[in-house]
């Protein structure tokens, strides 16, 4: 990507609010995600990496290191480490203890493989580090359809070891699904039995999650029913900014409600490339590499791509709506996966104006990198078996963190 030769001056205005500073972007991002792998001994049918070998260019841990320490000069507050699964790396304990050591807090992402009672106490012991098991059912059966057999049990586990070990408030992360979402009560059950919270996080039509997106999603009678339990519990629940496309239902939800894809968030992937989403490793959305590009910083400031992002945007025809300002337009990611225009609505409009542009003509953009597996997993889950899409412009339309890039060319 082109970087430009000078940082942007950016014009804020003075009584802007906070959410409208956000939107014109940040020196540093609050927080940003970081795949350290794409490694996985799990193949969860949704997952947004399409993860599972091992990317052969991915980041030494010296170059790592060097990432950390970027990090740390920029102010970074923490980072959110993922993959694939981050346990796998070799040198993960290490890594851990390096940014914690330099002032950078993290947060870890993991099907819990190798929280053993050992990886437990270390992390009891550790400062300034949070951990997120992955559990997308409450039960065995619900949760092993999308994440393969056994792993329902590993989780569990994993939670036991870290509750027996005196981890505080660990955190419990479900993506919430059609087969799920009446289990937001046994969920919420769950965490207070381990001691943990519960944190809900929104379904994506990204990597294999394209694949079973029209399966998965929750219904329109079900969103209502997820708004209406954050509403009821959302204090003691956390979103990440998920759900804002539920707002046009009334109240607002908690949180900043917009967008932050470059502008207070962005992702680094195994290799160093640097995208502006969490939710869409796509070229269309690559910023720049950190090894290429001279630095992450570098990337954060000066990337075109991140300068577009932080201008001023129109957005189409849900500007129109009277709803528009609650949910600003639904998801970025949601919208280019499943095909529509990033000034168009949500998919999962709660009006049913997504419905309505789903039922149109659209092309569903191909994934620009795939690393599942080639031969089956040892606990490939059910859904998996599925056949994969291959050539579709428009799949079958089930009926139906973010501000939306409207007008944005990609």
């Amino acid at each position: 990507m082109t970087i430009l030769q000078n940082r942007p001056v950016i014009d804020r205005p003075k009584d802007a609010s906070l959410i409208e500073q956000f939107e014109l972007g940040l020196d540093a991002p609050i927080c940003l995600t970081w795949e350290l792998t794409y490694a996985c001994n799990l193949a969860c049918a949704h997952c947004l990496s399409s993860s599972g070998k091992r990317d052969p260019r991915e980041l030494d841990t010296d170059q790592c290191k060097a990432v950390i320490d970027e990090l740390q000069r920029m102010q970074v507050f923490y980072v959110n480490i993922g993959g694939g699964e981050p346990t796998i790396r070799p040198d993960f304990w290490e890594l851990l203890e390096y940014a914690v050591a330099h002032d950078v807090g993290v947060k870890f992402s993991t099907n819990g493989v190798r929280l053993n009672p050992e990886g437990a106490a270390f992390l009891a012991s550790t400062d300034y580090v949070d951990v997120q098991i992955s559990l997308d059912g409450a039960t065995a059966e619900v949760n092993d359809y999308v994440r393969g057999p056994g792993s329902y049990d590993m989780a569990i586990k994993a939670l036991a070891n870290l509750q027996n070990a005196g981890f505080k408030d660990a955190k419990i992360s479900v993506v919430c699904t059609r087969q799920n979402i009446g289990q937001l009560d046994e969920f919420k059950a769950l965490a207070d039995h381990y001691g943990a919270t519960l944190r809900l996080t929104r379904l994506r039509p990204s990597g294999r999650g394209a694949d079973v997106w029209d399966e998965l999603h929750p219904l329109p009678e079900q969103q209502k029913v997820l708004y209406d339990w954050l509403m009821a519990n959302g204090e003691n629940v956390l979103t990440g900014d998920s759900f804002f496309h539920l707002s046009a239902f009334g109240e607002t939800l908690p949180g900043l409600n917009l967008c932050g894809a470059g502008r207070v968030v962005c992702l680094i992937d195994p290799i160093g490339d640097v995208y502006a989403c969490p939710f869409a490793i796509h070229e269309n959305f690559l910023a720049g590499n950190i090894l290429a590009d001279g630095g992450f910083e570098r990337v954060w400031q000066l990337s075109e791509l991140f300068k577009d992002l932080r201008s001023p945007q129109t957005s189409g025809a849900c500007t129109k709506c009277e709803f528009f300002d609650a949910c600003r337009g639904g998801c970025m990611a949601a919208k280019f996966f499943t095909g529509l225009p990033l000034d168009g609505p949500d998919p999962e409009c709660v009006k049913g104006y997504g419905e309505t542009a789903l039922a149109a003509d659209r092309s569903i953009p191909a994934q620009s990198q795939d690393h599942s597996r080639t031969t089956p997993a040892r606990n490939q889950p059910v859904m998996l078996t599925l056949s994969r899409r291959e050539g579709i412009t428009a799949p079958p339309v089930s009926a139906c963190a973010e501000n939306p890039l409207a007008g944005f060319t990609l």
